[in-house]
């Protein structure tokens, strides 16, 4: 078995696949990026002497290449450009930008997600590189309704922000490359927080709002029961669906695809069975950010007379507004079928308060610098 080059290493979904993979036995590279405090080496040293702490055991090393997917033979030196040539034969492009929103095509996400794919692909010819899993997302499909087939591509649809237009792009990029023999898609919903330990390293989405209500309600005094009376509208019915899924998922399944070959050349939506409605997430609000009395004021409305509380929450929020919309139905079979051993964890009232409040004691930041006993055994 040849080499498998992970891109986006250090991000929430990479660093578990580093650990799913590695523990399956899988030769591993990944690509990374120095900080102007942590050298390639230490970065993913740290990581993985994270999960060796957690799993109470040392997982083989991968071999650490120093690039940039923005760059051309992704900015490896001569040496590792070889090294890649002669031991990598498969590419598992997990790096993206999670940009809603850009100021033109040279910015993010547009840099990144399209301008990055060309550079990897490009890579994967001149490193004659075959396989190819690439990470998608379940929002190619855009303001589409109804069911979400997972053959469906671009069927014209109008999509709602611009990360979602240059995933769309993306997707149609590695599935135009003629080079590419072997291409696996993955297309995961929203990415929370593992199920078991709470652990996230990034607040996006779901996340952003809860840091924002924990904020507000850290600024302002509670009343005699203990909380704060919030007096708040969230513009939103209560009843639109949102598929959010734990990231030790995720990586679960794509591991077990990835190393079974059986599984390769298809499509899969990595979506939950159940959705959680918003009003779930309304709920799990109030209760870990200790408020109360905030009412559903129906999906769109435009608040004329705006609290001081509720114009600095939807000023702060503005980004997201389309993440809030009700998602389509995600059809899952070929996930269903490949992996039924790996049910998706139901995100239920208690499994979402966990998360949520894992958040607020990681005071929505992770170091990798600094030393953490973060959900160990």
């Amino acid at each position: 078995m040849g080499y498998h080059l992970i891109t986006g290493a250090t991000g929430l979904l990479g660093r578990y696949l580093i650990r799913d993979l590695a523990s399956a036995g899988v030769p591993l590279a990944v690509l990374v990026r120095p900080t102007r405090r942590m050298t390639v080496d230490q970065r993913i040293d740290m990581i993985m002497a994270f999960w060796d702490d957690h799993l109470g055991r040392e997982l083989p090393r991968p071999v650490v290449l120093e690039g940039n997917i923005n760059e051309e033979n992704l900015g490896l030196s001569q040496e590792q450009l070889e090294w890649a040539t002669e031991n990598v034969d498969r590419i598992i492009h997990s790096a993206a930008s999670l940009s809603f929103y850009s100021t033109s095509q040279e910015s993010e996400p547009w840099r990144s997600n399209v301008g990055g794919v060309k550079k990897v692909l490009e890579f994967c010819k001149t490193a004659n590189i075959k396989k190819f899993d690439h990470v998608s997302t379940a929002y190619v499909c855009g303001l589409r309704t109804g069911r979400i087939m997972e053959s469906d591509v671009d069927v014209g649809q109008e999509s709602g922000n611009d990360y979602e237009r240059s995933k769309l792009d993306a997707e149609l990029l590695v599935r135009s490359a003629d080079h590419i023999e072997s291409l696996t898609v993955f297309r995961p919903a929203i990415i929370i927080g593992d199920s078991k330990t709470g652990f996230t390293n990034t607040f996006h989405g779901f996340y952003a709002a809860l840091q924002l209500g924990h904020t507000l309600t850290q600024m302002q005094t509670p009343d005699e029961t203990g909380r704060l009376y919030a007096n708040s509208r969230f513009t939103l019915d209560g009843d639109e669906s949102k598929n959010l899924i734990p990231v030790d998922w995720v990586s679960a399944v794509m591991s077990y695809i990835i190393t079974h070959p059986k599984h390769h050349e298809k499509t899969y939506h990595l979506t939950p069975l159940h959705p959680v409605q918003s009003r779930l997430v309304h709920d799990v609000l109030e209760a870990t950010c200790n408020f109360y009395g905030s009412i559903f004021a129906g999906a769109g409305v435009e608040l004329t007379d705006p609290t001081e509380a509720e114009r600095l929450f939807y000023d702060h929020i503005r980004v997201y507004n389309s993440y809030w919309r009700d998602d389509p139905v995600f059809d899952s079979t070929n996930t269903q079928t490949a992996a039924p051993h790996l049910p998706c964890p139901h995100i239920d009232r208690e499994l979402l308060t966990r998360l949520s409040q894992a958040a607020i004691d990681m005071n929505f930041s992770w170091n990798d610098r600094t030393p953490h006993r973060f959900g160990v055994k």
